[in-house]
């Protein structure tokens, strides 16, 4: 932590598909966060095939969002692992007021308080467009967009030669579902934070348009990026 800035406490909202992963990664790899990705946690847990994991996979696979139950307790269980001068970020989670407020509490009692909630505003033609494009390689968690981010051999992911694989409820029709649901669920959620004066709303449609207002926003409030660093990534 850099003297004279907080910790960055960050939570990223915003719907399936509207491009949580990259902007985590970006955040990450320029930030000095720990990033804690609801998705990642759950694809871990549904490859290892743990009880967690066989709950949740039944649940996406009708086209629900995963219990309460189950996302509170793996997501306690990476917080608790972060000490209190750590930044970090969570993607994907909170989701319900149920969530959020189980959240608040888990901070509190950690000395960690969320002090700044980024809302993803994509529209959502664009979506789902870009969910009917989505491969991801399961084991990792890697996601690659054929019209953007392909792989470097159709089919396979870049790291492992692995077989890329389209997620269960990566069609039009399940989508649809879960993004009336997301939007169901985020209203209250964006008025809750809004209230605490700790919403930012940031629109686009690429993840190239909306990173940009991001690390103008976290150098303000929080850190500076390394000069080096920013030099060397550009922007799109």
């Amino acid at each position: 932590m850099v003297e004279g800035y907080s910790p960055l406490r960050l939570l990223l909202i915003g719907s399936p598909g509207a491009g949580k992963g990259t902007q985590s990664g970006r955040i990450q790899n320029n930030f000095e966060v720990s990033t804690i990705s609801s998705g990642d946690l759950l694809r871990r847990n549904i490859a290892q095939g743990t009880d967690i994991g066989k709950r949740a996979a039944k649940e996406m696979k009708n086209g629900a969002f995963v219990s309460d139950e189950v996302m509170v307790k793996l997501i306690d269980s990476e917080l608790a692992k972060l000490g209190a001068e750590q930044g970090w970020l969570l993607d994907g989670f909170p989701r319900t007021m149920t969530q959020a407020q189980t959240l608040d509490h888990t901070l509190e009692s950690l000395n960690q308080p969320l002090n700044l909630v980024i809302h993803l505003n994509v529209p959502e033609e664009v979506i789902l467009q870009r969910i009917m494009d989505r491969w991801v390689h399961i084991p990792s968690g890697r996601v690659y967009n054929m019209t953007y981010n392909p792989p470097k051999h159709a089919g396979l992911d870049d790291v492992t030669g692995e077989p890329l694989e389209r997620r269960p409820d990566d069609n039009p029709e399940t989508f649809k579902i879960r993004l009336q649901k997301h939007h169901e669920l985020t209203e209250p959620l964006l008025d809750y934070y809004k209230n605490r004066n700790i919403l930012v709303s940031l629109s686009g449609n690429t993840s190239d348009e909306i990173y940009p207002q991001i690390r103008e926003l976290l150098q303000t409030r929080f850190k500076p990026e390394d000069a080096s660093e920013v030099a060397g990534q550009g922007l799109a």
